[in-house]
């Protein structure tokens, strides 16, 4: 098998290496929380795969046979199914880093502002593109879910953590997706799409990760919060 099958496993590797290894450090402690993580990331994937599998079969993007080790599941590579168990464990690991370093920075209200203007920000670009697939329904499960985060009002004291949480996760996000996008490992379907990148990356991966993070996250609190078990 030509090593560049392994390209997105590769990726995923390097994402998980270090916030799997330093989920034992003496400070953070962040294993003693899998018990609220995995099940976070269960229920968050199982909403994000769904969506996956229906996209791909649609077209609406797929995935480059070379760049992939050839193992599939419903339409999927395995290296897909496993970007929902990596992503968030990683995403999710920098949100316990930042609650534990830097506990006392809270913007709450700030922070509420920012996402009442997010919201519609997501709604108007969701209804003034219902023709780009892609465009519509990411910007649209991203205002439902900020708009019922928010309103529920459950979350404010977790939200200066949450943007942090977002803005870092950027930074490689935009050099695993900036490669994933570029070679490319995924392709998308230029008609369900604005056609508007961040280098190679296509402006509604920016709301897709956003969603995803607080999915996970707001659950994973949810979690810890009512301690159900």
């Amino acid at each position: 098998m030509d090593l560049q099958a392994f390209t997105y496993a590769g990726l995923l590797l390097g994402t998980i290496a270090i916030p799997l290894a330093l989920s034992f450090d003496k400070n953070v402690h962040f294993w003693t929380r899998w018990k609220y993580l995995f099940p976070a990331i269960l229920i968050t994937a199982v909403v994000f795969i769904y969506w996956d599998i229906q996209f791909t079969a649609a077209g609406i993007w797929s995935f480059n046979h070379e760049y992939v080790v050839g193992s599939y599941f419903y339409g999927l590579p395995v290296e897909e199914w496993l970007f929902f168990l990596i992503v968030p464990y990683a995403c999710v690991f920098i949100y316990e880093v930042i609650n534990f370093y830097f506990q006392r920075y809270e913007f709450p209200n700030l922070f509420v502002a920012i996402s009442l203007i997010l919201i519609v920000v997501f709604a108007l670009l969701s209804l003034f593109n219902r023709g780009q697939l892609y465009t519509f329904f990411n910007f649209l499960f991203a205002a439902i879910f900020l708009g019922y985060v928010i309103f529920r009002n459950q979350f404010k004291q977790h939200l200066t953590k949450f943007y942090g949480t977002y803005l870092i996760s950027l930074l490689p996000f935009l050099l695993v997706n900036g490669v994933l996008t570029a070679l490319p490992v995924v392709e998308y379907h230029s008609a369900h799409i604005l056609n508007i990148r961040v280098f190679t990356i296509p402006i509604e991966d920016f709301g897709y990760l956003f969603l995803l993070l607080l999915m996970n996250i707001s659950i994973y609190e949810t979690l810890k919060t009512q301690r159900y078990y």
